[in-house]
């Protein structure tokens, strides 16, 4: 694996400037994720607060080649550019060793993207495809995703007296992408640098398509202190709503095991969009989302020891 050292002299792909709030969780994913790759890098990004943040005509804060795509087209763009690369090398025209990034949010990647996604990953294209998950549609002000989690008030799933936020589990992407049985899918968090410096460059590596879904902070619409990004970050990791794990080829490994799990309480304390379920009366609720966490967490580990 590459050493700090050698992280820390490789060429920044994201360079100040951008507009990104204040303790967004995706900056500094994109740098950890990037700062493993020296080769040229393309990166396809899908609209989305990234996008837009970063590259505002007539600025950028990107210092590699960058395409922006649509909201659903991603992983198509990403395809064509690798087929493209290909078979420029095939010709003899293009010696340089290029890496692929394609980059969307949740909204891109579990709902309106998943079609090319799913099926980019299903003809073996050879490019990592990074999610960022920060569990709704912040850039249009924070819709319910399929990646919201359970109970999470948004402004399509507004808590009040007639639902007590979204009535929907997240959707399981991570697992969705395992069953395309790609080279390797990996789940991570920016909290955890190690973790996520060592799975991005597995999936650099792997031989054809691979996948990273890496939770994102959003302290506007998580309604969250910005210093306390990574906190929250980790909570999310301690009580393993979201565990830490790869799948390489078909094989589960958990990368980090909590010796005491923290209660899920303690990781939606402090978030806004989750106070009502703190109020009298919902302690149901919080023990529905425990429940779930619980046994989202005994089935991955029966698929390690499978």
């Amino acid at each position: 694996m590459t050493t700090l050292k050698q992280l820390a002299g490789n060429k920044p792909r994201l360079v100040s400037g951008h507009r990104l709030c204040p303790g967004c969780g995706m900056p500094a994913i994109l740098k950890q994720v990037t700062s493993v790759v020296s080769d040229p890098m393309v990166i396809i990004n899908a609209t989305g607060c990234f996008e837009i943040c970063t590259g505002a005509y007539p600025y950028t804060s990107w210092n590699c080649s960058w395409i922006h795509s649509l909201f659903e087209n991603t992983a198509a763009v990403a395809s064509g550019v690798e087929s493209a690369y290909k078979a420029l090398q095939k010709r003899g025209k293009l010696q340089e060793n290029f890496k692929f990034l394609a980059l969307g949010g949740d909204g891109g990647t579990y709902d309106i993207g998943f079609q090319a996604l799913s099926g980019a990953m299903e003809r073996g294209h050879k490019f990592v495809y990074l999610c960022f998950d920060n569990e709704g549609y912040m850039n249009t002000g924070y819709q319910r995703s399929g990646a919201t989690p359970l109970y999470a008030h948004t402004t399509t799933s507004p808590a009040g007296s007639a639902i007590p936020g979204k009535t929907q589990g997240r959707k399981d992407l991570t697992g969705i992408m395992v069953a395309h049985k790609i080279p390797y899918v990996a789940q991570a968090s920016a909290s955890n640098w190690a973790d996520l410096t060592m799975k991005a460059e597995k999936a650099f590596e792997a031989d054809g398509p691979a996948f990273l879904n890496v939770l994102s902070q959003c302290p506007t619409s998580w309604k969250t202190k910005p210093e306390d990004g990574i906190k929250k970050m980790k909570q999310a990791v301690e009580s393993n709503f979201w565990p830490l794990y790869e799948v390489e080829h078909g094989k589960y490994k958990i990368n980090y095991k909590p010796k005491e799990r923290l209660p899920i309480k303690e990781w939606l304390a402090e978030q806004g969009r989750f106070k009502h379920l703190f109020k009298e009366g919902n302690e149901k609720l919080i023990a529905e989302i425990q429940e779930d966490v619980d046994d989202a967490w005994k089935g991955l580990l029966a698929k390690e020891n499978n």
